[in-house]
């Protein structure tokens, strides 16, 4: 399939805007949950999700501007880099990765408008290229951040009654987490 830079920056757009949505309800508390994840993985909070996320989106926008990945990463297989970038930002605020996460949106939007439009269109490539800016990100929202969320298993009572996503994207419906009501005496 052959791309236009229109529908990738469109793409880039609504799930950054869905993304964004989620990030901007989160509580406090909300940041440190874990989200779901094999036992022999890092165990990632919702933040450090939302870091991977962002450093994946950040990467693409080198490659499309042609530039290299920074010297510590180089060599490094995935794996590894989703190692040391959980490293680097586990200490760190959530607000510092929040920032960090609209800064590298507006860097895509600036890098996708820069870049030739006949670039997007060379060459045949998946429907979901490039994945990290829109397809990776909502993987992992829907399968780390709201998982996370909606997880009965130690979270108090009013979490767990937050509103039902719809991972499917059922038109009419709302893949949004709707904040609990007061409790109900």
């Amino acid at each position: 399939m052959r791309h236009t830079r229109r529908e990738v920056m469109g793409r880039a757009r609504r799930e950054f805007a869905t993304l964004d949505r989620l990030v901007r309800r989160l509580r406090p508390a909300d940041w440190t949950w874990r989200v779901p994840r094999p036992p022999t993985r890092d165990p990632w909070t919702v933040k450090d999700a939302l870091a991977h996320i962002v450093y994946w989106k950040e990467h693409t926008a080198r490659v499309i501007r042609g530039e290299r990945r920074p010297p510590p990463l180089r060599g490094l297989d995935v794996n590894q880099i989703n190692r040391v970038i959980y490293l680097r930002w586990r200490r760190r605020s959530p607000g510092q990765v929040v920032e960090w996460h609209r800064r590298v949106h507006a860097d895509v939007l600036r890098t996708l408008a820069r870049t030739p439009h006949e670039w997007f269109g060379r060459r045949e490539r998946s429907p979901q290229w490039p994945a990290d800016l829109h397809g990776h990100s909502a993987a992992h929202r829907m399968r780390d951040i709201e998982a996370a969320l909606r997880s009965p298993g130690g979270r108090p009572a009013a979490a767990r009654e937050w509103g039902r996503l719809n991972l499917k994207g059922r038109p009419g419906r709302s893949n949004s987490i709707r904040r609990p009501s007061a409790p109900r005496k």
